[in-house]
């Protein structure tokens, strides 16, 4: 399994922007896709967003769609999570994980980062 180190969490205002980062070690970055979850204090893990190892194709939960962004830098194993917009209840830990590049369920993300805390004031 790849090793994933999230960062770039932390207490905006409403409407406010953050950048999440998600850097990769321990196994060739390209061969995972990439996705991006959240949990609420109180509620289940949801997904956010999910990148393919290329970086070609995106999804996004309906939460996110125009405003929050997911891309990749291979050469530096790195995804990100752009975040624009925000509103309060965005507030949560935001998790990225990692799949194997031919697997397509969400289910088959089986590596997982410590988590950033995001907090949207209002």
């Amino acid at each position: 399994q790849v090793h994933l180190v999230e960062s770039g969490g932390g207490l905006v205002q409403s409407g406010g922007s953050l950048r999440l980062s998600c850097v990769a070690s321990g196994r060739p970055f390209e061969n995972y896709g990439v996705g991006w979850f959240r949990q609420a204090p109180g509620k289940e893990r949801e997904f956010v967003a999910k990148i393919s190892w290329s970086g070609s194709t995106s999804e996004y939960a309906d939460s996110a769609k125009g405003r929050f962004t997911i891309t990749r830098d291979n050469a530096k194993n790195t995804a990100y999570l752009e975040m624009n917009s925000l509103k309060p209840e965005d507030t949560a830990i935001y998790y990225c994980a990692a799949k194997p590049w031919d697997k397509e369920s969400l289910e088959a993300f089986n590596s997982w980062g410590q988590g950033t805390q995001v907090t949207v004031s209002s």
